[in-house]
């Protein structure tokens, strides 16, 4: 009963500071996204042994920097989308060249796996979670706030949809090496309640309900592969959370693994069909 209540205090404490990002934008919402973006980072390096060393140190600084050029993309005032799509493949560069410099002239002191992970964290991390920013302040879109909060409605909405589903009438295995305990019918029902969800959302709150379930329906797709890429990562270096920031759901990135994948797929979407 404790933990119950210790997941569902958390919860309710996470899903309001997200609230609040949504509906004040700005500032609050850029330092949300980049306190996220650095600790979901942390956590992954973690995860390769390289937190704290040059490895680890750089990438926090490259995922901050990413997300600071990100969040000015996102400011009409600073030249809107331009300046990410300007800057950020010479930061990837940039960052790389670095890294293999590292590599080479400190052998053979990192293994390529933990260069590898230091690069790919930064991709993993804060360049997909800094969609939330993005789609929620840049003039790209006239209702950004609405597809802020679909990002959660179409994740965690489909997380919760196939968790019950799955309860109920479950019997055929997803994946059943990688998550015994997620099956087909969870998934379907997922996706249908994502779905569902998402043009009661656009009914109630937007002029494109049928928009909204379709980027639901997709969303919850991607959401689920998020999922259980976050799941491999854990089950090949047998770990069961990723941290404890966030008490009985585990640390960032297993509360926002489903997020990382469906911001930019909704973000993708939503430029080509709004």
């Amino acid at each position: 009963m404790k933990a119950f209540f210790t997941r569902l205090v958390s919860g309710i404490v996470l899903l309001a500071l997200i609230i609040l990002g949504g509906i004040l934008g700005g500032w609050f919402l850029f330092g949300l996204v980049l306190l996220i973006s650095v600790i979901g980072y942390s956590e992954f390096v973690r995860v390769f042994g390289v937190q704290g060393n040059i490895l680890g140190i750089s990438g926090l600084f490259v995922s901050a920097l990413l997300v600071f050029l990100t969040g000015m993309g996102g400011q009409e005032i600073f030249g809107g989308i331009l300046i990410p799509l300007v800057f950020l493949p010479v930061l990837f560069l940039v960052y790389f060249l670095f890294l293999m410099a590292v590599y080479v002239f400190t052998f053979p002191r990192y293994r390529t796996e933990e260069i590898m992970a230091a690069f790919f964290g930064v991709v993993y991390v804060p360049l997909m979670l800094s969609f939330l920013y993005l789609i929620r302040m840049s003039d790209l879109f006239q209702d950004g706030m609405s597809l802020y909060f679909l990002i959660f409605l179409c994740s965690w909405g489909c997380d919760t949809c196939a968790y019950a589903v799955g309860m109920m009438i479950g019997k055929h295995k997803l994946a059943p090496v990688l998550s015994p305990k997620k099956s087909v019918e969870g998934a379907i029902g997922g996706v249908a309640g994502a779905a569902l969800l998402g043009f009661l959302y656009g009914k109630l709150f937007t002029d494109f309900a049928g928009v909204c379930a379709l980027i639901c329906v997709v969303g919850a797709v991607i959401s689920q592969v998020g999922d259980l890429a976050a799941s491999a990562i854990k089950r090949n270096h047998e770990i069961k959370d990723y941290g404890h920031l966030i008490p009985g759901h585990g640390g960032i990135l297993d509360r926002f693994d489903s997020v990382i994948f469906t911001a930019p797929v909704i973000f993708i979407m939503a430029v080509y069909s709004l």
